[in-house]
């Protein structure tokens, strides 16, 4: 056992965790706030990935964090073009959206399926010889996260954060109020395209190199951390929400882990992340469930309490 849980897994998973924390953040604004099922995010995750690692090859790292973000508002902006001046539905929009990035993304390459910056400086370079020690790595992404993450809680509270929160809540309420549900949902795609784009760029970095399939599967993972967090943390204030999808970010990555540790096929590993983020979106119902069944069991129980106690009388 442990073999099983050691530091260097624990650093592993905290360091991905929070690199994906961002992706999960994304979600979380177009998915929980914008009630929007945003499905570009496999192919803007790899677009800010392929921006950051042509960048950073050109010798400019931090401007290649700079922009796979502006990338990533670029893409929020088509997907949110589509569907509030096009009429097409968020999902297709999303599928044509992300369907365009593979061309897109393999062109920023070089028409290359995968690229190295193994002869690049990143910020990860930069640390390692400002900081030292093993980690390092772990310090520079829980700054840019927690950094991003604050201005995002502080972003929602604003008047055009609000905005966005009660577009997602009833859009007929918000049109009512004078405030344009076009500007405010495409603000929120951009923004969470953004931290999606961003994400991509630091894993470029992180891994140093970058592929054209690196996205796949990022919805469901991003889903995943999401539905943890709120379970772990529930209901509350906004910071609370946003440290809650961190937490869940780095739980998932931590599952996923263990689970290479215990020697699961590499081929077997999507089956172990669908099967991750099918318990993480079943438990809140289940846990619902299990509730109304104790409380049913309790109301029963006490049914029959009354009724035997009007026999014996």
């Amino acid at each position: 056992m442990g073999s099983i849980f050691t530091v260097s897994i624990l650093q592993s998973a905290l360091e991905l965790g929070c690199i994906y924390a961002l992706v999960a953040l994304a979600l979380f604004i177009s998915f929980t706030i914008l009630n929007i099922a945003d499905l570009s995010t496999d192919g803007c995750f790899t677009l800010g990935c392929a921006v950051c690692a042509m960048v950073t090859l050109a010798g400019h790292p931090v401007l290649g964090l700079l922009a796979a973000t502006a990338a990533g508002i670029c893409s929020g902006f088509v997907t949110a073009f589509l569907q509030t001046r096009m009429g097409v539905e968020s999902i297709l929009a999303g599928i044509i959206v992300n369907t365009g990035l593979y061309t897109i993304n393999i062109a920023v390459m070089g028409f290359a399926s995968n690229v190295n910056l193994f002869s690049c400086n990143t910020i990860f370079t930069i640390a390692r010889e400002k900081l030292g020690g093993t980690w390092y790595k772990l310090a520079v992404i829980l700054i840019i996260v927690l950094v991003i993450g604050a201005l995002v809680a502080l972003f929602l509270n604003t008047k055009l954060g609000l905005s966005i929160r009660a577009t997602g809540d009833n859009v007929d309420m918000v049109r009512a109020s004078s405030i344009n549900p076009a500007f405010t949902i495409t603000v929120g795609l951009c923004v969470a395209n953004a931290l999606t784009g961003l994400s991509g760029g630091i894993l470029a970095q992180y891994q140093r190199s970058c592929d054209i399939n690196l996205g796949t599967g990022m919805v469901t993972i991003a889903l995943a951390s999401l539905i943890i967090g709120e379970t772990l943390i529930g209901k509350g204030s906004m910071f609370k929400r946003i440290i809650g999808v961190i937490l869940g970010s780095c739980l998932y990555r931590f599952i996923v882990a263990v689970a290479l540790r215990l020697n699961v096929p590499a081929e077997s590993l999507k089956l172990v992340s669908a099967v991750i983020v099918a318990i993480a979106i079943a438990f809140p119902y289940l846990k619902k469930k299990a509730v109304f069944e104790k409380n049913k069991r309790k109301i029963m129980a006490e049914r029959r309490k009354t009724a035997s106690g009007r026999e014996e009388k």
